[in-house]
């Protein structure tokens, strides 16, 4: 094996450089900026910085947070990511989202995502005030994408407004967080509709839907809308639900809509059935509410076969169960993902794999594991 050879990386060109650096963590970029000069300069560019996801899990990146501030004003397109157990961390998140206050004015695209236990009495007020202050009408920050959904801090209707008026250009926006009180009106959203006409792709929860809001989405004016993506939960059993004549006219005005439809375990068994309409383009459904799931999925697999692509259960195990998975299996053919996390019979995975040619994951266990239940993948 020839030796290597002395100062090759000095012969690399610095846009070659600047491609390699773009896809490093921030740990590395960091680590990279440190290493000469000429690698300082190419990982300085800002096209290494336009995608950029920073993780603030722990006391030791205080000083790599530090030195890379000076490169937030840079990024277009960033993804926080953060354990909020400890308050150091949500020190760090709340210090870059001010800083991107007052430096980014290039950013297009904002994710949060928190992991880790909340602790007690915490709300996240600090975080969700930094976020206004993004908002701030002195800025000229433009986002088209905002996405709150692993971050699980209550957002009322004066912080959703405020992201939609300070930003007409949004073209999706999800904030169906999972956060055990939805504060966020109907009202709220039709004015987000009104004040971003050029979103097409909004995740709610269904206490934040109404007839009002499906009106604005069938105005002559409105953009094509793609894609919803509805929590529900507890609460939902005082709200009316949307009609089926509703669901039938954006179905329509809108053929490429795709509805992503998710059912907490709070939610009532009998709500469930009033919910699900029969018009209702459903791409990805999650039943997970360890109730008798039978009537529901045969429901689905009459209503929903021709747009069904990710089914997910959280159910209980019986012959009428295998049954209707078998039935559903041989109907939802464009099926890409099917997850029960109860024990059904071999026939179920067989059908599956049988009937479903574009099936790429599976979680269908014959007989009962440890959880976590892991996926299988099909080559």
């Amino acid at each position: 094996m020839p030796a290597p050879v002395p100062g090759l990386w000095n012969y690399i060109p610095e846009e070659i450089l600047i491609q390699i650096f773009y896809y490093l963590s921030l740990r590395d970029r960091y680590a990279v900026f440190q290493v000469c000069r000429q690698w300082a300069a190419a990982v300085s560019s800002s096209s290494v910085w336009h995608f950029t996801e920073i993780s603030c899990d722990s006391e030791d990146e205080e000083g790599m947070l530090q030195s890379l501030l000076q490169f937030l004003s840079q990024i277009k397109h960033l993804k926080i990511v953060f354990d909020q157990s400890k308050e150091v961390n949500r020190k760090n998140v709340t210090r870059i989202l001010d800083v991107l206050a007052k430096q980014n004015h290039k950013l297009q695209q904002l994710c949060i995502a928190c992991h880790g236990e909340n602790p007690y009495f915490y709300s996240g007020q600090d975080i969700l005030q930094s976020i206004r202050n993004i908002c701030a009408t002195t800025n000229q920050i433009d986002l088209q994408h905002i996405d709150f959904r692993q971050m699980p801090f209550t957002l009322d209707d004066e912080l959703v407004e405020l992201l939609a008026t300070t930003n007409p250009n949004l073209h999706s926006l999800f904030i169906n967080n999972r956060t055990l009180v939805c504060n966020v009106a109907p009202g709220t959203i039709g004015k987000v509709l009104r004040a971003c006409p050029k979103l097409s792709a909004l995740g709610v929860y269904y206490a934040s839907l109404s007839d009002d809001v499906f009106q604005e989405l069938l105005k002559p004016e409105r953009a094509a809308f793609t894609h919803l993506d509805i929590f529900c939960e507890r609460l939902d059993k005082y709200i009316p639900v949307i009609s089926e004549e509703l669901w039938a006219a954006v179905s329509q005005k809108h053929p490429q809509l795709r509805v992503d439809l998710e059912f907490d375990h709070t939610v009532p068994a009998c709500k469930i059935p009033r919910i699900l309409k029969l018009n209702i383009p459903v791409s990805t459904l999650q039943l997970n509410t360890y109730n008798y799931m039978v009537n529901q999925i045969r429901f689905v697999t009459q209503s929903y076969s021709g747009t069904l692509k990710k089914l997910m259960l959280q159910t209980t195990s019986s012959e009428d169960l295998n049954s209707s998975l078998v039935d559903l299996a041989r109907q939802c053919r464009n099926l890409l993902e099917i997850h029960c996390y109860c024990v059904v019979s071999q026939e179920v995975v067989e059908a599956f794999l049988t009937h479903c040619p574009s099936l790429k994951q599976y979680t269908l266990k014959v007989t009962k594991e440890r959880h976590p239940w892991k996926p299988v993948t099909v080559q």
